[in-house]
């Protein structure tokens, strides 16, 4: 989008919305973007800092004093614990520069291992996954509008439809074709793409937490049915023998008995995206994975099983064709890319490779011995906190805990105990709410800088107003405190300089910036281009539009099949909790809500938590459509309104995870995690669903149906 000054006195918004002709959007906007300024101008936006005082109230602070405060009581912290006792919890909303100094002041001026950040909630499953297989993460290692040629395009977990909406257009061809494919307890707006009929494409509706189980059968069937691309397993991948014998025990019959899926749909979608595939003459085809199957103990095993599939029809690392990862959240590439991860360094690099840390530690200027090891992943860090030998003070930036964090009631207890909260955020958040200082920072509109977008393009980001009363960048804070706390590691506050260092540090390392800099993106904007693709490793360099089309970047150039089976989700239905939970999002609302419950028009729209149930469901429980219903886990109970609507299957209820309060689902969704990504399972929990009133039989016959 773009951004231009109204004239003097024309109201509150102090920008003006356009969208942008861009690759991705075409043009396009969703409800989110066209009212994302009024979240600058919201009439409780912090514009000085907080401190909380000796009757337990945030006043208003000067910078110098709130900024002094810290450093006294981080330097008594560290005195007394070491320097782990301070921790660091960013944001995939962060530009790269921020992301990217946030990483460098908790290694260089806070030297604590204790640093990760919210995309551990958001890729770190299809990071895992697409490491360990494919070499790199990068979200789609192709240009999105690439799957508009496409024969088939199969979506797992993902609601493009609400989520990210203009991307629906790159859909049209496989609709047209027949060949779109949505994997989706819910028939969610995505999954009715397909055709009311099946005309546009196929649904499967699984059995939350088996969608592992699907992709295992259709890799059976093309397979044993002859469809897989024989040449390119030889001569592009390892590991296909080892795949085929773990998938012959799940033939469609028995992975019906599981995942709920009829077998003949199982052997019809096989069919349909191998019929796509170029070894078969077809135009090409995407295998995609979101957050559905990824926020799961089982979600690196599902990435993984979903590039076998890809692996075995010869899709990665042809133009046309692909693995891909839908990314969440604004910078959600980029925020992962340059030393946010508690176990990365800038330019994707493993902190515990010492050829990376020598390499970063120049850049730097310090001794590489001085960088600390990989820290605790989120949800440990979280639960650490405050507890014996755990970190004794948090530095939050650009996330909402208390709403985004699993099993949020946990985290409101770790949050108590410590000695020291600091927030950085422009809105009082509920994590704002309870801290010891807050420090008021720039938003989107406010500051310079850049994003990576899911395909790894960087895009220039550009100030287009000036940030209210006293707020200020994070590149500005993070220099101050590194001056108070005694270090003497630079930090510019340039965001170009800031960006300069980042792509040093970077040069070399899998998200290679080093070719890339604030003057050549605005050169390239200016000559028309649509930004660059990582890796950028020289100035000349053209970038990546796509990559793996050579070879894989592992040891022998191949991809690795790796032979996975399903386990389950970590809190299945049982007696006392017969009934699946899934949580996902809806169109108006962002991530905690934090931004968009302050917009009038979307609270207007989506103004309150709601439970989806099926109506037979409904008739077993006895809840009627409107009814308030209590849900309780193993963790607690929440309540909100039902709605019924046949789009759910009958053995699952769906909330999304915008709201707080009474209200808040991830108050009782699971904080079991993912033994290899440590992402946290989310999407799938058992609970139990009852009227919060006796529910009357009125409501019922009201809607013509007889109870």
């Amino acid at each position: 989008m773009s951004l231009t000054r109204p004239e003097a006195g024309t109201g509150p918004t102090p920008v003006t919305i356009t969208p942008r002709q861009f690759p991705t959007n075409l043009g396009g906007l969703c409800q989110k973007g066209w009212t994302s300024a009024e979240v600058l101008s919201t009439g409780d936006r912090i514009t000085t800092p907080l401190l909380r005082g000796a009757d337990g109230a945030l006043h208003p602070a000067g910078w110098d004093e709130a900024l002094t405060v810290i450093a006294s009581r981080v330097r008594a912290i560290r005195a007394e614990h070491g320097p782990a006792a301070i921790a660091v919890f960013g944001g995939g909303g962060l530009t790269n520069e921020k992301a990217y100094a946030l990483g460098k002041f908790a290694r260089t001026v806070l030297r604590t291992p204790n640093i990760d950040y919210n995309g551990r909630f958001c890729m770190a499953s299809a990071a895992a996954g697409a490491n360990r297989s494919l070499g790199a993460d990068r979200g789609l290692p192709f240009p999105l509008a690439d799957l508009a040629g496409a024969g088939a395009v199969m979506l797992l977990g993902s609601n493009l439809a609400e989520t990210m909406p203009p991307s629906v257009q790159h859909l049209a061809g496989a609709r047209e074709r027949g060949g779109l494919v949505v994997v989706d307890p819910r028939r969610s707006t995505t999954a009715a793409l397909t055709g009311a009929d099946g005309e546009s494409g196929v649904h499967l509706q699984p059995v939350p937490g088996t969608d592992l189980v699907v992709l295992l059968a259709l890799t059976h069937v093309v397979l044993t049915e002859g469809l897989a691309d024989q040449a390119y397993l030889a001569d592009r991948t390892t590991g296909a023998a080892e795949v085929q014998r773990s998938v012959a025990a799940w033939w469609p019959e028995r992975a019906e008995g599981v995942c709920g899926v009829p077998a003949a749909q199982l052997r019809a979608t096989a069919r349909l995206l191998a019929a796509a595939a170029p070894v078969h003459g077809g135009p090409g085809a995407y295998i995609l994975t979101g957050r559905g199957v990824e926020q799961s103990t089982q979600g690196t095993a599902t990435v993984t099983a979903a590039i076998n599939l890809a692996l075995v029809l010869g899709l990665p690392g042809r133009v046309g064709c692909g693995y891909g990862a839908i990314t969440g959240q604004g910078n959600g590439q980029g925020g992962r890319e340059h030393g946010q991860k508690s176990d990365q360094l800038p330019g994707y690099r493993k902190i515990d490779d010492p050829a990376a840390r020598a390499h970063v530690a120049r850049v730097w200027g310090v001794d590489p011995a001085t960088i600390p090891g990989p820290g605790k992943p989120a949800v440990q860090l979280l639960t650490s906190l405050g507890t014996p030998g755990g970190p004794r003070a948090l530095f939050v930036h650009g996330s909402n805990v208390l709403v985004s964090a699993p099993n949020a009631d946990r985290v409101a207890d770790r949050l108590a105990a410590l000695d020291l909260l600091v927030v950085c955020d422009f809105v009082p958040s509920e994590t704002a709410l309870r801290a010891d200082v807050v420090l008021p920072v720039t938003q989107w509109a406010e500051e310079e800088g850049t994003m990576t977008s899911l395909e790894g393009r960087v895009i220039r980001r550009r100030r287009a107003v000036d940030a209210p009363g006293q707020a200020r960048s994070e590149l500005w804070i993070l220099a101050e405190l590194a001056r108070r706390l005694g270090s003497d590691v630079h930090f510019a506050t340039d965001p170009a300089a800031v960006f300069d260092e980042l792509a040093a540090a970077s040069a070399g390392g899998i998200a290679d910036y080093a070719g890339l800099s604030h003057a050549r993106l605005d050169a390239d904007e200016v000559d028309g281009g649509p930004g660059l693709f990582w890796p950028v490793p020289g100035p000349d360099h053209p970038g990546t539009p796509r990559l793996f089309l050579d070879g894989f970047p592992t040891p022998d150039g191949r991809a690795r099949m790796i032979a996975v089976d399903h386990a389950g989700p970590s809190d299945d239905v049982r007696p006392d909790a017969p009934i699946y939970l899934v949580t996902g999002r809806v169109l108006q609302h962002y991530q905690s809500g934090a931004q968009t419950h302050r917009v009038p028009e979307l609270e207007r729209l989506s103004s309150e938590p709601f439970v989806e149930l099926h109506p037979l469901l409904g008739f077993r429980l006895g809840i009627a459509d409107g009814d308030r219903v209590r849900l309780t886990s193993a963790r607690g109970t929440i309540q909100a309104p039902a709605r019924w609507t046949d789009r759910i299957r009958p053995d699952t209820v769906f909330m999304p995870f915008h709201w707080s309060g009474a209200g808040s689902v991830n108050r009782i969704t699971t904080d079991a995690t993912d033994p290899i990504s440590h992402m946290p399972e989310f999407k799938v929990c058992a609970v139990s669903v009852t009227p919060l009133l006796p529910a009357a039989t009125e409501p019922l016959a009201a809607q013509g149906v007889a109870p």
